[in-house]
């Protein structure tokens, strides 16, 4: 008779990158000791497209386009944040009506990334009605984005300066009544979700980082606000004008999944009242700096010259970079968003270093899920929050 032997050795399993719950191409390799996660390794790259080395090789202009893929589900924030780099550069001047528009862009746009953050958080779980129900308020934000910049995903709207047109007809009605209509949304995932007992069951006390460990590992946006610390870039560095606002950071200090949730669907509501205030206070005047257009442009770029007369029509003015270096950021919805710019004299940076955050609060993701069961690596790879076109960059 063949007695079953029962097998003592680990195994090793592959996470993606196909799996629907990798939120797009990360490869987890997990070594399990029966349910029991003993090691994971998350392997990247699949995603490589090397933007900071195409940015090094564009001018500002030409490169606008193209910062909306790096996450792609926040896309205001990537170009406001291509923008704040030239113009503290340049020390070049946003008119009023234009910080107004961009801080309604992108609390519109944090609304969108958290909502689509929300769905699939949800499913991962084995909830599948909310990933239907964002879908309905995310269509809502896209439209609207649609009427005032032309595109729902890519939209290329920030300007050096400003922005790229001014808000349509009718449109700060649209978006009041969108606020209106909102609130009333979340309201309906509050009741749906919060006190739901499995819901509770899969989050509470799952993936707990505490405060010091919060710090050391550098981890920013939701992920540091959860575990009790009240640490808000638009509070910090007073960018744009979100001091005129009255509004609250929302934080938590469990640190576990949970409290991850409850920050990001208190920072919607938050979002909600900023963009309230900032249409109820829009000022008139210009959407653009328009000075900006003539200074710094290369004074003769060997583009004039007499051999290249005839190959193309002329380029674009560009913006000289100065000669020094820079780091800005700004509160993406998932955290620090920042960029590291070296200006050499030339149109083009010398140096472009992306500070995506979800690449830096990945990071934690091997420590958390140890000595978790297999189920929790998707709660806790969930809540993080991480998008890989800007992991990978």
């Amino acid at each position: 008779m063949n007695i079953p032997a029962t097998r003592k050795d680990l195994m090793i399993v592959n996470m993606g990158p196909h799996h629907p719950s990798m939120h797009g191409v990360l490869r987890l390799i997990i070594t399990l000791d029966g349910e029991d996660v003993i090691d994971c390794e998350p392997i990247l790259g699949y995603l490589h497209r090397g933007m900071e080395k195409i940015a090094e090789n564009r001018t500002i202009i030409q490169y606008l386009p193209y910062v909306t893929r790096w996450d792609y589900l926040a896309t205001m924030f990537t170009e406001a944040i291509t923008v704040n780099g030239p113009e503290q550069l340049g020390n070049i001047q946003v008119p009023k009506r234009a910080s107004y528009i961009r801080i309604i862009m992108l609390e519109l746009s944090r609304i969108a990334s958290h909502l689509l953050w929300l769905g699939p958080f949800m499913a991962d779980i084995g909830a599948q009605t909310p990933f239907f129900y964002i879908f309905r308020e995310r269509e809502l934000v896209y439209d609207l984005f649609e009427a005032a910049t032309g595109m729902r995903m890519m939209h290329n709207y920030f300007r050096i300066g400003g922005v790229a047109a001014d808000l349509p007809h009718g449109w700060i009605d649209k978006c009041l009544d969108f606020c209106d209509y909102f609130l009333t949304r979340v309201a309906e995932y509050q009741k749906l979700i919060t006190r739901n007992p499995i819901f509770l069951e899969r989050v509470e006390g799952v993936g707990i980082i505490g405060r010091e460990e919060v710090i050391n590992w550098g981890l920013s946006g939701p992920m540091l606000r959860a575990s009790g610390i009240q640490w808000d870039l638009r509070k910090v560095d007073h960018y744009e004008c979100y001091d005129e606002f009255d509004w609250e950071v929302q934080w938590q200090k469990e640190g576990d999944s949970l409290a991850r949730y409850l920050v990001r669907i208190g920072e919607m509501i938050e979002s909600i009242k900023i963009i309230q205030q900032a249409l109820e206070g829009i000022p008139g005047g210009p959407y653009e700096n328009l000075e900006i257009r003539y200074f710094d442009r290369e004074r003769n770029p060997e583009w004039n010259d007499f051999e290249y007369r005839f190959i193309s029509k002329k380029p674009s003015p560009t913006f000289e970079l100065p000669k020094q270096e820079l780091y800005v950021r700004v509160e993406a919805p998932k955290g620090e968003l920042g960029i590291f710019l070296i200006g050499d004299q030339s149109g083009f940076p010398w140096r472009w270093k992306i500070r995506p955050p979800g690449f830096i609060n990945l990071q934690i993701l091997p420590q958390l899920v140890k000595r978790m069961k297999l189920a929790d690596i998707m709660t806790i790879l969930g809540s993080i929050d991480i998008i890989m076109g800007e992991v990978d960059r």
